[in-house]
């Protein structure tokens, strides 16, 4: 078989499986992680080198790590609320502490058990991120106390890959090996750092040719890899590739470059995981059954346990604990990357590498529909979990201390909500809103609106916003599940309330019509009866001209 054909129907098959994990939902990865198993499994069979996929992989997760760099805001650790903070260390002290002591229990050597329990600590950004945009979530509570968290993961494990990175495999993790290994990024961080202040003028010199600064971003996140890999420095093409990252984070390019290698990037991260699967074949036989069930429990149960008994101590409510808890349920890339890097230096065998492989394709499995079902577990669980939570003021709490009577309930005040909570008000009507992003309900109740932290569906909420006594209950959120559920809600406590939801398609706006809705607000629709009237219709420019003026006017306040 030629090295043409080799590569060609390995990128066929990692496309074809990647293709139907995307159908089942799933990361892509994991499709390419099965693809390289069925291909190690041919190669091995029949003796094929399969090192040019090892060098490919490496590629891959250099260009992987400075992406990773250059998205990688540090400033960002000051603005993520001391709970975050508290939540996200607490987190990582607690699982590699009892992962460690697990994987000793377990009858792993010293250094493995670092390498497992590290492994075992981060989550997923990249799955968490995208699971949480598709739910529309990202700016509820829990969502954004997640995304700190994933932050503060991030900046452990960057500083987990510079200690682990020193190279001196047979050294293990000794004080005067870990001192050398952190002089030596401290070093090389400093150098980076001192260089990034010219950096710019040559990013503004290179960045007029978009071909020179894709070339240019290529070759320093590659030579900075080659420099930390070298025997000058002995630490690892990982760490460098997330220095140089790191180094051009705050450049005025940086989102460009960004943009223009995620598609190299993206081939080269397949190729990694491909390569991943190829490597698992061959010490398959070897992983032993019970830690693999072990840890694959430890982080689908005990970690989002974890995470859920530090908020509540806190003083979350049990949904915003439970939320947040679940999304943990996975290992992260940085996890298959650490665990990668510790095989290739000696400190960890093939098989125990294949074993955390193996524990992250299953939890990220399995994590993917957690996530997605979260608030249907929620629902199954809530009896139980409610009474773990504290009867104190939570850091949630924003429930109003008085009552309403026929009232409009208006769900979602951010972009199209504000214009119509203004519009309410300005009739004199009684408006009280509901929205789960707490910057929203922080910014209403600093302009003295009523406002209540939570979501419609939730009893509690209900209850607060006498969803009984209502007349009118209008969503602006667009996602048909959560109309639904709102309707359904409505319906069953106050049958005689007008109902007004939003939609973004026909097809949607088709279905909640069919449930009962009273109107649907379709914005494309609604925006294009209306220009359609000024311009066809009317022909009013000058009416045209007096709503731009009002719509500059609104945009200034927000």
């Amino acid at each position: 078989m030629t090295l043409f054909t080799e590569i060609a129907l390995s990128i066929i098959i990692a496309a074809a499986l990647g293709i139907i994990a995307h159908l089942l939902k799933q990361p892509a990865l994991i499709g390419f992680i099965a693809a390289g198993l069925i291909v190690g499994s041919i190669t091995h069979l029949i003796n094929i080198d399969t090192n040019v996929i090892d060098s490919l992989s490496s590629l891959g997760v250099a260009l992987l790590l400075f992406i990773v760099g250059l998205d990688l805001d540090l400033r960002e650790l000051k603005n993520v609320g001391i709970h975050v903070i508290i939540i996200g260390i607490g987190q990582v002290l607690v699982t590699f502490g009892i992962g460690f002591l697990l994987s000793r229990v377990l009858g792993f050597a010293v250094l493995p058990s670092v390498y497992i329990s590290a492994a075992l600590t981060f989550s997923s950004t990249i799955i968490v991120v995208k699971l949480l945009s598709e739910k529309k979530e990202l700016k509820s509570l829990y969502g954004r106390i997640v995304v700190g968290v994933l932050i503060i993961q991030d900046f452990v494990a960057m500083l987990a890959l510079l200690v682990l990175s020193s190279g001196l495999a047979n050294q293990g993790l000794g004080l005067i090996s870990l001192g050398l290994s952190l002089a030596k990024g401290i070093v090389l961080a400093v150098i980076l750092i001192l260089l990034s202040k010219y950096l710019p003028r040559l990013l503004d010199l290179v960045g007029h040719s978009q071909e020179l600064l894709y070339l240019f971003s290529i070759a320093w996140a590659l030579g900075v890899s080659l420099l930390a890999a070298s025997p000058y420095i002995g630490l690892s093409v990982e760490v460098g590739g997330l220095l140089a990252g790191l180094t051009l984070a705050n450049s005025a390019e940086h989102f460009q470059i960004s943009s223009r290698l995620s598609p190299l990037r993206d081939f080269f991260v397949m190729v990694f995981f491909f390569g991943l699967g190829t490597k698992m074949v061959i010490s398959a036989g070897a992983i032993a059954l019970k830690p693999l069930i072990i840890f694959v429990l430890f982080v689908m149960v005990f970690d989002p346990l974890i995470v859920y008994i530090i908020m509540t101590v806190l003083g979350y409510r049990s949904r915003t604990s439970f939320m947040a808890g679940i999304t943990m349920s996975q290992i992260s890339e940085f996890s298959l990357v650490l665990v990668t890097l510790g095989a290739e230096l000696g400190h960890i065998t093939a098989a125990e590498g294949s074993l955390v492989i193996i524990v992250g394709v299953i939890t990220m499995f399995c994590s993917s529909y957690l996530i997605s079902y979260s608030d249907k577990l929620y629902e199954l669980l809530k009896p139980v979990l409610k009474l773990t939570e504290r009867k104190m003021a939570r850091p949630e709490e924003t429930t109003p201390q008085e009552k309403f009577m026929n009232h409009v309930i208006l769900i979602g005040a951010h972009r199209m909500g504000r214009t119509i909570l203004r519009a309410l008000e300005s009739s004199g009507g009684r408006v009280v809103t509901i929205d789960f992003d707490p910057v929203v309900v922080n910014r209403l109740r600093a302009e003295g609106k009523t406002v209540i932290y939570g979501d419609i569906t939730d009893p509690e909420i209900q209850e607060v916003a006498e969803l009984k006594k209502a007349r009118v209950v209008i969503s602006t959120a667009p996602d048909l599940r959560d109309n639904e559920a709102i309707l359904n809600a409505v319906r069953r406590e106050n049958s005689s309330a007008r109902v007004i939801l939003t939609a973004d398609d026909e097809n949607s706006g088709r279905k909640l019509y069919s449930m009962g809705a009273d109107y649907v607000i379709m914005p494309h629709l609604i925006g294009g009866e209306e220009l359609a009237r000024f311009i066809l219709r009317d022909r009013n420019f000058e009416k045209l001209e007096e709503i731009k003026q009002h719509h500059l006017n609104f945009l200034g306040n927000l």
